[in-house]
């Protein structure tokens, strides 16, 4: 039996045990930790190379988020019943793990790290997400990988105006914040939150609330550092020699702050480029071939640490940026509505050099997008797609599949506009949101926000209000900072922040903050709160200039979708035996009919007449035909004793008795009606489920025929009456003499 070294500890939080445990499980990694919070499980593991990468300069970081579907009970879909790819919710917890740590590393470690933050039980309660941070920080921090943490994350929810750290799953679904908050003992250092109109003062609130619960879990994991933690390896961190940076800043330090005060991005690309192009080749011809390609390395990182210094310091010192613009301004706008002339909806949104074109699609409950993972299986009707292709930062590259990227900021604008939705009692369709990146430089997924705005309205999509978002930034030295309004490529590389809030002009819908420093303070959160909100209602004007509400009607080439509902018994009537009925309903009608287990109907046709004649008759096929109300319909069947009418869109038939035929005696059926005449009918009641239905009295019905067979007796001639009863006698008599003979043959 093998002896674990197992050492475990446990912390209340929001009512509910958390145990971290290291020493029995994957001991051969750098480092392990099983997590429990209720009874969601997660097994976090950190590796890294013994040695660092040669000829890169960045942290070969990757993060990966495994949901094993047993967590939760299912058995995964598809042919080969196993895990493939990782869903989107895995993908985008992948990178909510990645922000955090990331710059918590040392500066200049190279060696390949790598943090697998597997789903081993899931309750439907406690959101694994939360737990793969918490489990990457105390994985790595009692490893022997060199990082700079503890780092530790919350949930946040805001409901009935109250806040609440790591409310159950099901209690989110009554929230108006979906916030997750990252940081250390001193800073918050990651935000990523969706919100219902949430006001900036209330948005801080929840943020720093939930700082002071993860405070308690950075005390925690250091408490457990202590007594788990391994002695962190000898590195050698690949640092640029002061002496290539003093020797680039000397001799081109001058060329390097014109060429980056270049306005226009293209064009800057390009000065900066060709003067990198030439410092190399300087240097190369100095030192050497042989030398200098052991160097060039530090020769280029070495120029980009100028660039970055003079571009930081004009910001930070002189109130300059490289455009030209002062902190606050916002970039030129352009909204344009209908750009492409068969689509549902479309707008192209360009600010700066950043350019968005959004385009809408509606579809039917068919186009709906069924999410499969490890939450119980439902149902999307809005989603959002953002593509990002080599040609918008004028590079030629590959188009694949969307990466880590594209999701992530296709998520981010998909939750901006979710709270403005139309509910689908009121906007029976699926919607479905494209933002084709054609220009990138700076914020693509704040411009897709307003691309899917105003592709919305113009689409006659009846959004509750617009939404706008933008980005700001932040230049960190010391004590001393500028927070940017609606920052560039240029500013989002060299700077410290990434800041993203959408939201109407009634509050914040979605926000997002990446940094790359060790935190930042309450006072700069609350000036880019600030700056972001002003940022936002201008942009909100420029929108409403173009397109100030939803148009009132849809695209023509948009189809029409019409629902109602019906009583959930009466659904196996409207689709009939084997699908007969439903599918007569279409044929007659020409419209598309989609019925779900609630009793939605949705009928969809691009014709109004054919969405009509469906609803009547799916409307007759559920409802009782009303007492002594006249109806109009063809005769389906005759029988001796009656003729059978279908009637209520041919959906329901009854019987017209012999005797309700007419109000004179009718002898045959056919002497009165035939197959296929169109006759009114009265309903008179039910005889065991059945439908009676009358003719008596009924007007534009026709007459009886007159045939040798008299009507009534009434009607008959005098002189024949002795023929009549003969005849009757004659039939009586012989029925007396087949009885006696019976009898006879009995007794014999």
């Amino acid at each position: 039996m093998h002896n674990f070294d197992i050492k475990k500890k446990t912390i209340e939080i929001a009512g509910r045990n958390l145990t971290i445990e290291t020493g029995r499980m994957a001991k051969q990694a750098n480092g392990s930790v099983f997590i429990q919070y209720g009874e969601t499980s997660v097994l976090v593991t950190a590796t890294a190379d013994k040695e660092p990468r040669e000829g890169i300069d960045f942290l070969p970081l990757t993060v990966d988020f495994i949901e094993k579907m047993y967590a939760s009970g299912k058995i995964p879909g598809g042919f080969f019943k196993r895990e493939a790819r990782p869903t989107t919710n895995a993908t985008l917890n992948a990178r909510l793990i990645d922000r955090p740590i990331r710059p918590l590393f040392p500066k200049g470690y190279r060696n390949a790290v790598h943090v697998v933050v597997t789903v081993l039980s899931y309750d439907g309660e406690n959101d694994p997400g939360v737990l793969g941070i918490l489990g990457a920080s105390v994985a790595l921090s009692i490893s022997d990988i060199p990082f700079h943490g503890p780092v530790a994350s919350v949930k946040v929810g805001i409901i009935n105006d109250e806040i609440i750290m790591n409310p159950p799953v099901q209690q989110f679904k009554e929230s108006t914040l979906d916030l997750n908050v990252a940081g250390t003992k001193s800073a918050v250092v990651m935000i990523e939150a969706g919100a219902v109109e949430v006001s900036e003062e209330k948005m801080m609130e929840a943020i720093y609330a939930g700082h002071e619960t993860i405070k308690e879990l950075v005390a925690f994991q250091q408490e457990f550092v202590k007594e788990s933690g391994k002695e962190k390896m000898e590195v050698v961190l690949d640092l640029i020699p002061e002496d290539i940076t003093k020797k680039i800043e000397t001799g081109y330090g001058d060329a390097i702050k014109k060429a980056a005060n270049i306005h226009g991005k293209q064009e800057r690309d390009d000065a900066v480029t060709q003067l990198k192009i030439e410092i190399l080749e300087k240097y190369a011809g100095e030192l050497g071939e042989e030398v200098f390609s052991g160097q060039e390395r530090y020769y280029k990182n070495a120029f980009e640490e100028v660039l970055t210094k003079f571009i930081r310091h004009a910001i930070l010192f002189n109130d300059h940026r490289v455009d030209g613009r002062s902190m606050d301004d916002i970039r030129p706008i352009t909204c344009e509505v209908d750009i492409l002339p068969r689509v549902h909806g479309s707008a192209l949104f360009t600010r700066g050099e950043t350019q968005s074109l959004g385009a809408v699609t509606l579809g039917t409950g068919r186009d709906e997008q069924v999410i499969d993972g490890l939450e119980e299986e439902y149902k999307k009707n809005y989603y959002l797609h953002y593509n990002f292709p080599p040609f918008s930062v004028g590079e030629a590259g590959f188009m694949r599949g969307p990466g880590r990227r594209e999701l992530g900021h296709g998520a981010l604008a998909e939750r901006a506009l979710a709270p403005m939705m139309p509910s689908k009692d009121d906007f029976p369709y699926t919607i479905r949101i494209v933002s084709e990146i054609l220009e990138s430089n700076g914020s693509s997924s704040m411009a897709t926000v307003c691309s899917g705005t105003l592709a919305m309205m113009a689409a006659g999509i009846p959004i509750k209000k617009p939404v706008a978002g933008i980005a700001n930034g932040l230049i960190m030295e010391g004590d001393k900072f500028a927070v940017l309004t609606d920052i560039m490529g240029l500013e989002d590389h060299l700077g410290d922040m990434d800041f993203k809030v959408t939201g109407t002009k009634d509050g914040i819908t979605a926000m997002q903050m990446d940094i790359k420093i060790e935190g930042i303070t309450r006072e700069i959160m609350g000036i880019a709160l600030e700056k972001a909100k002003t940022a936002r209602f201008h942009i909100l004007d420029k929108i409403i200039e173009v397109i100030s509400e939803p148009r009132k009607e849809l695209a023509e080439t948009a189809p029409r979708i019409e629902s109602f509902k019906i009583n959930p018994d009466k659904i196996g009537g409207v689709i009939g035996s084997g699908g007969k009925m439903i599918k007569n309903i279409i044929e007659t009608s020409g419209a598309n009919i989609e019925i779900q287990d609630d009793g939605t109907v949705s009928i969809i046709s691009s014709s109004k007449d054919s969405i009509e004649i469906a609803r009547k008759i799916i409307n007759d096929i559920c409802s009782d035909p009303e007492m002594n109300k006249v109806y109009e319909g063809a005769v389906s069947r005759i029988e001796p004793f009656g003729a059978f009418v279908k009637i209520m869109s041919e959906t329901k038939e009854g019987l017209v008795h012999i005797s309700q035929l007419h109000t004179s005696r009718i002898n045959r059926v056919e002497d009165m009606v035939k197959l296929g005449d169109i006759v009114k009918v009265r309903f008179i009641g039910f005889d065991k489920g059945k439908v009676k239905l009358s003719m008596k009295g009924v007007e534009g019905n026709p007459e009886p025929k007159k045939t040798s067979e008299y009507i009534n007796r009434e009607d008959k001639p005098r002189d024949n009456d002795r023929g009549y009863n003969r005849d009757r006698n004659s039939s009586r008599d012989s029925r007396n003499r087949n009885y006696r003979d019976r009898d006879n043959n009995r007794r014999n």
